[in-house]
């Protein structure tokens, strides 16, 4: 049979107990006095060497320790008795406790208990005296007392396991919410691309249709047949495709896409939605007049204003709520502010999932976003600002 490692905290104890064990009896300090127990000499180290021996295994074999050292600690009061012997079992007591297996620490406190009551009473019938007390008060102090203090130890440590297993679960749900947050937000900017192509797709097949309707040469007919059986195919691989990415419950046919055109209705309903919370909103569209913006583009920019004046009526204390917008060197910029407020009650695991697809949105654009508090004219404000590139090669070609 393998014996378990020493810990080396074990092996200094044992080492510093015997050690001071050894000055006492040196010095001729005993814990008892002259005619009490074997007379004085080496017996009074055996009891001590049997502990220290006991403490190299007081961590790995706390129950055995304990056992030992009760059977070493009772056999020291035969002798003249030292007092590092004593002070290394109450050590045994409390390492049985912190180190044994659950059902050992509930019982030992009960235990050591127990048998501080009974020594108590027992001496003080055998010697009717109030001295017996002061037996009772160190029998508590080396069994009952260690064992409780143990017990304290062992629940605040088991606390400490469990508030970092709950931070580390909460952290791993954080993180699958988070990865939640950015596949579905791509699943949907899937079923809005695919919404815009199949726009696009079902005009050329319509077209296609209508010239094929025509009595225009051969070669036309056959050029027209073509365009007509691509987009058409196009068109059904497109289904098939948002057939994969659609939720159950959403209607069969793509619903159109929405546009910056529809800010106002958005801000209507914003408003009508907040007027109960104190808010105000305000729509600013700085953009030029002749802009035409990427589909991808537009469509990012308003899920930006949408996500943000939820965010909004969710969090924000009463004041106004900003949306601008305004044209820069081949980008469109967009903010949003709100009156800082913070919500009471703890924040539950993958709340925030609103910015991670907003900024996963923005990146997929290739733009630049930016949310969280800033100070404006003295007051603390929530901000959300995107910039989203506008290239020449992007913009839609017009009809």
């Amino acid at each position: 049979m393998r014996l378990p490692r020493t810990h080396r905290d074990d092996v200094l104890i044992a080492a510093a107990g015997l050690a001071c064990g050894l000055v006492l009896w040196a010095f001729g300090l005993y814990s008892q006095g002259p005619g009490s127990g074997l007379p004085a000499g080496a017996v009074v180290l055996v009891p001590l060497l049997a502990m220290t021996s006991l403490a190299l295994v007081r961590r790995t074999m706390p129950r055995t320790a304990l056992v030992a050292g009760t059977v070493a600690v009772v056999g020291d009061q035969f002798t003249r008795g030292n007092l590092m012997t004593v002070v290394m079992f109450a050590d045994i007591v409390y390492a049985a406790v912190v180190y044994g297996p659950p059902a050992s620490a509930r019982r030992i406190p009960v235990t050591t208990g127990l048998i501080t009551i009974g020594v108590t009473l027992g001496f003080l019938a055998w010697y009717r005296e109030p001295v017996a007390l002061l037996i009772g008060v160190v029998t508590a102090l080396i069994s009952f007392f260690p064992a409780i203090t143990g017990a304290v130890v062992r629940n605040h440590r088991q606390a400490a396991d469990t508030a970092r297993l709950r931070a580390e679960q909460t952290a791993l749900l954080a993180e699958r919410d988070r990865r939640e947050a950015v596949i579905a937000e791509r699943a949907r900017m899937a079923r809005e691309l695919h919404d815009l192509v199949a726009g696009h797709l079902s005009a050329i097949a319509i077209h296609s249709t209508a010239a094929l309707s025509l009595d225009d040469p051969k070669t036309s007919r056959e050029a027209l047949g073509v365009i007509r059986e691509n987009s058409v195919e196009g068109l059904a691989e497109m289904r098939r495709l948002i057939g994969l990415l659609r939720d159950r419950g959403d209607h069969d046919e793509p619903a159109p896409a929405p546009t910056l055109d529809g800010l106002d209705a958005l801000v209507r309903q914003a408003r009508t939605n907040g007027a109960g919370s104190g808010l105000v909103f305000r729509l600013s569209d700085g953009r030029a007049p002749d802009t035409v913006l990427p589909a991808p583009v537009e469509l990012a920019a308003y899920r930006i204003v949408q996500e943000s004046l939820t965010n909004a009526l969710k969090h924000a204390d009463p004041g106004e709520v900003s949306v601008v917008l305004r044209s820069a060197d081949h980008a469109l910029a967009v903010e949003v502010t709100s009156p800082y407020g913070i919500r009471p009650g703890p924040r539950v695991p993958g709340s925030g999932a609103g910015l991670v697809g907003m900024r996963e949105r923005i990146g997929l654009v290739g733009g630049e976003f930016e949310a969280g508090p800033v100070v404006e004219r003295g007051e603390k404000i929530w901000r959300v600002r995107a910039e989203l590139p506008v290239t020449e090669d992007d913009k839609e070609p017009d009809a």
